[in-house]
């Protein structure tokens, strides 16, 4: 897959810290967010979201504009995988049934474990975990850790 300016991987597009690759993460659950209700295109999505962003540098910004389109991209790509991996860990429940939070977070965190393998899945679950704790309800961040972590055994 080639992303924007030819870029076919995150790790393509330059280089930023690990504030602008969690920027990224975040952002691109937003943008999954609003592209699962929205009903619009993920470009869209993406665009809105950032756009409303407000980045410490402007270099930084275009970095994690391309990074959250990688992510948001690669998510609604592989998505039958990836919600194929979320719903063999969910127990008496269905996606359907998710809080869309929870879903976004999930699908993002279930697409970096399956394809981007040189961050640490404890990096991802982490990453995964904070972003629960601070746009889901009270216990988002220990369902998504327990899906999250299923979803590491089987994939490991």
């Amino acid at each position: 897959m080639g992303g924007p300016g030819g870029a076919s991987s995150v790790h393509d597009v330059g280089d930023v810290d690990a504030a602008g690759r969690r920027n990224a993460r975040v952002l691109a659950v937003q943008s999954l967010y609003r592209y699962d209700l929205s009903g619009g295109s993920a470009a869209d999505a993406v665009d809105t979201v950032v756009d409303g962003h407000r980045p410490t540098r402007r270099a930084e910004h275009r970095v994690v504009r391309v990074r959250t389109r990688l992510l948001v991209a690669g998510s609604i790509e592989n998505l039958q995988a990836v919600d194929g991996c979320i719903d063999r860990q969910l127990e008496h429940w269905d996606l359907e049934r998710l809080s869309r939070v929870d879903l976004a977070i999930l699908r993002m965190s279930v697409y970096c474990l399956l394809h981007q393998r040189d961050v640490p899945a404890s990096v991802v679950i982490n990453e995964a975990v904070e972003i629960a704790k601070r746009y889901g309800t009270d216990d988002s961040y220990r369902f998504v850790n327990g899906v999250l972590d299923g979803v590491r055994k089987r994939v490991a």
